[in-house]
């Protein structure tokens, strides 16, 4: 495992010694795994399942080891990957500076006890420092009065985020901090960490946000190897070792085939010396005891030779093991669609006029035909997945209509529709009972869940392996989607997810709704027109092309 530059520094802030961490069913995660994590601002990285979020949990204190050593120097602000905050919250309060606040406005009243002082302490300008945060985080549209429950689900993870950097922790944790933010609210996030001078580690597959850090950690196998720069200069120094890997691999691989060949070259020589030997014994040319001699010599030249040249393929084939563990070969889900055509024309969606709850809506009339991709794009609390949960029949309308003419599937962004208690398998089984169980395997396989994971209860999974399980138990209901609508797809899923994602849709001939604010995939899977919900704020430009009706 490579170490940090500045592991063995005193400005050293996170340090794990020997950990192992394993769930309650035994599922183990980390095992004697060692990191040292010094100042500046660093993105840990990682396929589904490695153990990131689990690890920033271990640094937080959220969960405990089951063996070594966890230490942090300084406190400790988190951000968890799946925020869930009390609606019935007000600001101030999800921001940690009520009573404060409650405080302040007593003393400027003419209350003067010394409990209010005492709580005030020496934090006299909190309500102008939280106002301040709150502005260069975009939020200062949002009142310090209001609840949780007026703000939208984005809004809420810049709250939360807002919340941290009031309280000025020594270590900031973020765990995919940009899931769920529109493009406006992730500006805002990356100049929040840029800026940002603690010590900072973000967990993240969004590219845009890991070109903020200054170095870049690979968790990888348990261990961590690290990078100097941004995620774009890791890629180029992994570019270059995994060259270098496949060189080795193939002149390993060359080595090994000459030394197959001198082997059995050695085992004709000697073949053709027993075979004089005989020759000679038979026809009694030499003195018994010099043929005998001669016989035990050849013998034991015969055995050194063979062994050396067995030692010599030994010793390559155990080169070559070494060369090709150094290349990379991640496991991709493998998606298949089912195969649905959609022919040009045919009538997939209607709606027309609709009013939705939450205030959503949109006027006007949309039709979708044939094998269309629509973009379903607009700011955080525009209405995106309320429309879509209206198109799934999952809400009512207000008023309006909206009628969808083909068989249609919806993946949830919350991805709540498995049960947490049952297995993976189970939960497949549920959405498809005509499938038989070695149907349900074979197909989950394909997503990574070979054995006994399949057997792994939902509760348990991370957010990738849960979407992996969610969309594996959709492909799998039956009839199969003529329409599919997905939101936020890639919110849970490592880059080479993401590849295998846009190729499976590249492949799918159905139409699909996608809502997302990841640009690059949106691109990747040949959007052919956008639906956008909303208006944009100032200063940031909205998608020029097919723009659709406008909520509120």
């Amino acid at each position: 495992m490579s170490t940090h530059p500045a592991a063995h520094s005193r400005s050293t802030s996170l340090t794990c010694t020997a950990l192992s961490f394993s769930w309650p069913d035994g599922t183990p995660v980390l095992d004697d795994f060692q990191i040292a994590v010094g100042p500046g601002r660093t993105g840990l990285i990682g396929v589904n399942g490695s153990g990131k979020s689990t690890l920033l949990k271990l640094f937080a204190g959220v969960l405990t080891p089951t063996d070594g050593k966890v230490k942090v120097m300084g406190s400790v602000g988190y951000l968890p990957q799946n925020l869930v905050l009390d609606t019935g919250l007000r600001v101030d309060e999800a921001l940690e500076i009520a009573d404060r606040r409650a405080a302040l406005h007593a003393i400027e009243a003419g209350d003067a006890s010394e409990e209010n002082f005492t709580v005030v302490g020496d934090d006299w300008d909190v309500e102008e420092r939280a106002l301040a945060t709150l502005g260069e985080l975009g939020l200062g549209h949002v009142g310090l009065d209001r609840t949780i429950g007026e703000v939208s689900g984005g809004e809420s993870v810049l709250l939360r985020l807002a919340a941290l950097l009031l309280s000025r922790p020594d270590v900031l944790l973020l765990d995919e901090p940009t899931n769920n933010l529109d493009l406006y609210a992730r500006r805002r996030l990356y100049d929040a960490v840029s800026s940002y001078s603690g010590v900072l580690v973000v967990v993240s597959h969004d590219r845009e946000l890991l070109e903020r850090v200054d170095q870049i950690a690979d968790l990888r196998d348990g261990e961590v190897r690290w990078y100097g720069g941004t995620f774009s200069e890791y890629q180029e120094a992994l570019a270059v070792e995994q060259e270098a890997a496949e060189r080795m691999v193939r002149v390993a691989e060359a080595d090994v085939q000459k030394q197959k060949r001198e082997l059995a070259d050695a085992q004709v020589k000697l073949a053709k010396r027993k075979k004089y030997g005989q020759k000679m014994q038979e026809q009694k040319r030499e003195p018994k005891i010099v043929m005998g001699l001669r016989k035990r010599a050849a013998q034991e030249s015969a055995g050194k030779h063979r062994i050396m040249h067995a030692e010599r393929l030994k010793d390559a084939r155990e080169r070559l093991g070494e060369a090709e563990e150094l290349v990379r070969e991640d496991a991709v889900i493998r998606v298949e669609l089912p195969y649905t055509t959609v022919h040009p024309g045919r009538d997939v969606l209607s709606v027309r006029d609709l009013v939705m709850p939450y205030g959503a809506r949109l006027d006007g009339q949309f039709e979708l035909r044939g094998p269309e991709r629509v973009a379903l794009t607009g700011r955080n609390g525009a209405g995106k997945t309320t429309l879509l949960r209206t198109i799934a029949k999952q809400l009512a309308p207000l008023s309006g209509e909206v009628e969808a003419k083909v068989v249609s599937r919806f993946l949830p962004q919350r991805l709540d529709v498995l049960d947490d208690s049952l297995s993976v398998a189970q939960n497949v089984a549920l959405l498809a009972p005509a499938a038989t169980n070695n149907l349900i395997r074979a197909r989950l396989a394909r997503f990574l869940f070979k054995g006994a994971k399949a057997d792994q209860a939902v509760g348990t999974l991370s957010g990738g392996e849960r979407f992996r399980a969610t969309l594996a138990a959709l492909l799998l209901a039956d009839p199969a989607p003529q329409l599919l609508m997905l939101d936020e797809p890639t919110n849970n899923l490592d880059m080479a997810s993401v590849r295998q994602l846009t190729e499976a849709l590249h492949a799918y001939e159905g139409a699909l709704i996608v809502a997302s604010h990841d640009e690059p995939f949106l691109e990747s899977i040949g959007i052919t027109r956008r639906l956008h919900l909303g208006v944009e704020p100032a200063g940031l430009d909205a998608p020029e092309e097919h723009q659709g009706p406008e909520g509120p």
